[in-house]
């Protein structure tokens, strides 16, 4: 089974320094029918303006990812962690027991554009910490790459969850393929372009929530730029 979630019927907040799409119930908003997808709690595409940011704020017992789409976006933590990552970097922190952070766009002239992601961790209460990694396009182009996993195969992320996140970039007319147990879920979310996923057509920001498939095809009707989570 295959349900749709739209780009524009995602919640919307715009705050002049911010705008953001929220695929789940987030903040102030909230839909019961998409307050999450198993342990997939949140994907907030945000559009950051030029020197602004969040301040400091706490995370506690999650794992949060950020996925650069366009510009610059610097860290700063509790743990002493702190970077500018750009397109193609992913970061993951994991809040565990508590951690205070700050997401600020580095640029003094450009947004920065970028997905943030929360998956709830397996374990509550573990140690803080954080991890970066640059993927090349050279290692998304028309295939999936894993970029978070459990145990770090591949060289990815490592995350507190029985979970994986694989990026793609495809050009126009090529497909790739996934095959998952279909005890398990997953979660397609298009950044750029427009696929057809098992014959659905998804179009940029459009989600899928999948349940019950052995195989999901991913055939790319003009470039695009994908997000699969392979989820208990």
């Amino acid at each position: 089974m295959i349900q749709v979630r739209k780009t524009d019927e995602r919640g919307h907040a715009k705050h002049g320094w911010l705008e953001s799409y929220h695929t789940f119930s987030f903040a102030n908003y909230y839909d019961p029918r998409f307050t999450g997808f198993r342990d997939l709690l949140v994907i907030n595409e945000d559009r950051v303006q030029a020197g602004k940011g969040f301040g400091k704020h706490p995370h506690k017992d999650m794992e949060i990812i950020s996925y650069v789409i366009e510009g610059e976006l610097e860290h700063k933590d509790s743990m002493g962690s702190g970077s500018v990552i750009r397109p193609g970097d992913v970061q993951r922190m994991s809040a565990g027991r508590g951690v205070v952070h700050s997401e600020f766009n580095h640029s003094k002239e450009n947004q920065v554009h970028f997905l943030q992601i929360w998956i709830t961790p397996k374990e509550v209460g573990i140690q803080p910490s954080y991890e970066e990694k640059r993927f090349e396009d050279e290692e998304k182009k028309n295939r999936l790459r894993v970029i978070v996993s459990p145990s770090g195969e591949e060289g990815s992320l490592r995350v507190h969850q029985d979970a994986k996140l694989y990026s793609a970039l495809l050009d126009e007319g090529k497909e790739v393929s996934y095959e998952i147990d279909s005890a398990r879920f997953s979660w397609v979310q298009v950044i750029r372009g427009a696929i057809e996923l098992n014959g659905i057509v998804l179009n940029q920001g459009d989600g899928a929530a999948i349940s019950g498939e052995n195989r999901l095809k991913l055939v790319a009707k003009q470039v695009a730029e994908v997000l699969l989570f392979d989820l208990p």
